[in-house]
């Protein structure tokens, strides 16, 4: 904020000192910011974050005294195909395919975790587009349910879904309590 301009940025020419015209942005302008928010997400997983399925253990605080949870990404199951529903058919993907990442997550703080898993967890792609996870049921494995609750020690696993494009490359998953509104986010690179 410039508070000499009354709360918006201006931008100046160097040579008169007046307000100037705004840059406009270029299509290479434009893939050089996709680019760069890319890496910045990326950035975690290209440091040495854990491959998947390492079965490493990260420790991520809530938002809330008393939050914690140690979280282990176990397995990944790419192309995940979709469990039967109701009626014993399994749903069509069309042009989309699933991927299944299945999680243990092991109560360590003093506060009882009460949580949804599934839009808790983002997989990332090589682009740097985000996917939210879902609760959509595979031949995976048991996804976790809609909402988990785990007294202090209390251990649980289970899958969280990504419905994403054929053709996109996975590279990283995340997790982070309170929904994935936490500050506290961790990251496994995916092989």
């Amino acid at each position: 904020m410039n508070r000499a301009t009354g709360g918006s940025s201006v931008r100046r020419s160097r040579e008169t000192g007046r307000p100037g015209p705004r840059p406009r942005a270029t299509p290479r302008c434009g893939r050089m910011r996709r680019a760069l928010v890319a890496l910045a997400l990326l950035a975690p997983a290209l440091l040495g974050a854990a491959p998947g399925g390492s079965a490493e253990t990260i420790s991520l605080a809530g938002n809330e005294r008393g939050q914690r949870l140690d979280v282990t990404l176990t397995q990944v199951v790419d192309p995940a195909s979709p469990a039967a529903g109701p009626t014993g058919e399994a749903e069509a993907d069309g042009p989309d395919r699933l991927l299944a990442v299945r999680f243990r997550l092991e109560n360590t703080g003093t506060a009882v975790y009460r949580d949804s898993p599934a839009p808790a967890a983002h997989l990332l792609d090589t682009t740097g587009q985000r996917f939210t996870g879902l609760n959509d049921p595979t031949t995976a494995g048991v996804n976790f349910p809609d909402t988990v609750t785990l007294d202090p020690g209390g251990t649980t696993e289970g899958f969280v879904t990504f419905r994403l494009p054929q053709d996109a490359d996975p590279a990283a998953v995340q997790f982070a309590l309170n929904t994935g509104l936490a500050d506290d986010v961790g990251q496994w690179s995916l092989p």
